[in-house]
């Protein structure tokens, strides 16, 4: 069930919510257990019991954890680790083995049969915050007692289905005791507008210059780059709008779920590019694999580069069982990994505003969007062909009427969502008040919601007239 759809926003949502303010304590978790299982069986009846599966599993390894003697604690850490990777190996990656083994060795193919196992929408997110609460129990976190609370952390129709990722120990507390408040209430409310509006209005437009762009064969330089862009704006716009309506959704149930963006396009560098894009993800890697590891307090470079590019590959892999995505994940790995190597971050650090900080931006947003096309991109030899366009190795033409005509249908848009990718309202907002213009930046800041509000009903108009409304982060 989509959030941006009608069955979500007009039944599904006032059900749950009216529902869910008429109980009281405890009755609030087993309801919206039961409502977050219903939500993900609406498109996927019958992988709902892939995750009541992976539910009781670590419900069970969590409390032979917890009890278990120390001898025999890291035996079980590792049995459930190995468990829960194996549930995301089965569903999501067993298709690409078999097809990777078979393309490299033909004769396997009378040894086992290709497989074709369907993609459960959002293992990749439910996985990881059940290996999150099986790391953090490990580390000292008092296990869950009650399988449906543990059901309720796992399974949130908030951040299901596209993150943000949860630490079971960030909202442990929210799970047993929380309170719904007007102020949180109506906070969540205005963050929820605000990322429909931006998956309505400017994610779903741009999609479509993007797929225009990456479905034709013969792009000109200049509708190729013009592709390449919206991507990478709808991308941000996509993810981002998704994870603000994750945000308010649950705020408005008492929980308090941490940003997962923070203008990544506004960053000085590709380091602090990926520490502002998708953080939960990105510290997750941090905090379970890159700091065990040893992070970048190791002897000798070696073991640096060895950590980056392992936390890079994995990175990668878990988008997606492609090769596109693993070798997306390679290119951001090395590029990361040479910017800490020759200290660029630090040596920018000081002069991010002045001419050397601002012209290393334009090597950093062009390293990024060309990472977009491997990741957009159906198969390699897709984007091998979208790159060489990019940069007129096709015999292409550097500019033609497509480019003009589809140029001048998305301009609008195009410059609208480039202006929201950075911090553009606050600017304005600090600029006020640092010249003294208190009355209009608080004018500003006032109308801010109401101009939300306006916005959601132009989107639900869209929505009604069968607007293109993809969620890209679903494949994952």
């Amino acid at each position: 069930m989509l959030f941006t759809s009608m069955e979500f926003l007009l039944v599904f949502l006032p059900v749950v919510y009216g529902v869910n303010f008429l109980l009281r304590g405890k009755a609030r978790n087993y309801w919206l257990f039961l409502a977050s299982l219903f939500f993900y069986a609406w498109g996927e009846p019958l992988f709902v019991l892939v995750m009541l599966g992976s539910i009781g599993m670590n419900y069970l390894l969590a409390l032979g954890i917890e009890r278990a003697k120390p001898g025999k604690c890291k035996g079980l850490f590792v049995t459930a680790l190995a468990a829960n990777l194996c549930l995301l190996i089965v569903f999501k990656y067993l298709n690409f083995l078999t097809e990777t083994i078979h393309a490299l060795l033909p004769g396997t193919k009378s040894l086992f049969p290709q497989t074709s196992i369907a993609l459960p929408i959002g293992i990749s997110f439910f996985t990881f915050q059940s290996m999150s609460y099986i790391i953090d129990v490990y580390r000292g976190v008092p296990a869950q007692r009650n399988p449906a609370y543990l059901g309720l952390y796992i399974s949130l129709f908030p951040q299901l289905i596209a993150g943000p990722i949860v630490r079971y120990s960030s909202i442990a507390e929210e799970i047993n005791a929380r309170k719904i408040t007007y102020a949180d209430f109506s906070e969540g409310v205005f963050t929820f507008l605000r990322g429909f509006n931006k998956k309505v209005l400017l994610a779903n437009v741009l999609a479509e210059a993007a797929d225009k762009a990456f479905g034709m064969t013969d792009q000109s330089v200049c509708m190729a780059w013009f592709g390449a862009l919206c991507y990478a704006l709808q991308i941000y716009y996509d993810f981002d709008g998704y994870s603000e309506m994750a945000i308010g959704l649950g705020r408005m149930l008492g929980f308090h779920f941490e940003s997962n963006f923070d203008h990544p396009y506004a960053s000085g560098t590709l380091s602090e590019f990926w520490r502002r894009w998708h953080i939960s993800l990105g510290t997750w890697f941090r905090d379970y694999v890159y700091f065990p590891l040893g992070g970048s307090r190791v002897s000798g470079k070696g073991k640096l580069i060895r950590n980056l590019m392992l936390v890079w590959l994995l990175t990668g892999i878990w988008h997606g069982a492609d090769w596109t995505f693993i070798l997306w994940g390679i290119y951001l790995g090395v590029l990361i990994t040479s910017e800490k190597l020759l200290k660029i971050p630090q040596r920018l650090e000081k002069r991010k505003h002045e001419l050397p900080g601002l012209l290393y931006r334009i090597p950093v947003l062009t390293a990024v969007t060309l990472g977009w096309v491997l990741f957009r991109a159906e198969h390699l030899p897709q984007a091998g062909l979208y790159l060489r366009s990019m940069f007129g190795l096709s015999g292409n033409m550097f500019l033609d009427g497509t480019f003009c005509f589809y140029g001048r249908e998305y301009l609008i848009v195009f410059l609208a969502g480039i202006l929201g990718a950075v911090p553009t309202a606050e600017r304005i907002k600090n600029g006020l008040r640092h010249r003294g213009h208190l009355r209009l930046a608080d004018l500003m800041e006032g109308l801010t919601p109401w101009i939300q509000l306006i916005l959601f009903v132009v989107s639900i108009s869209c929505l009604v007239m069968n607007a293109h409304n993809p969620f890209i982060y679903f494949n994952f």
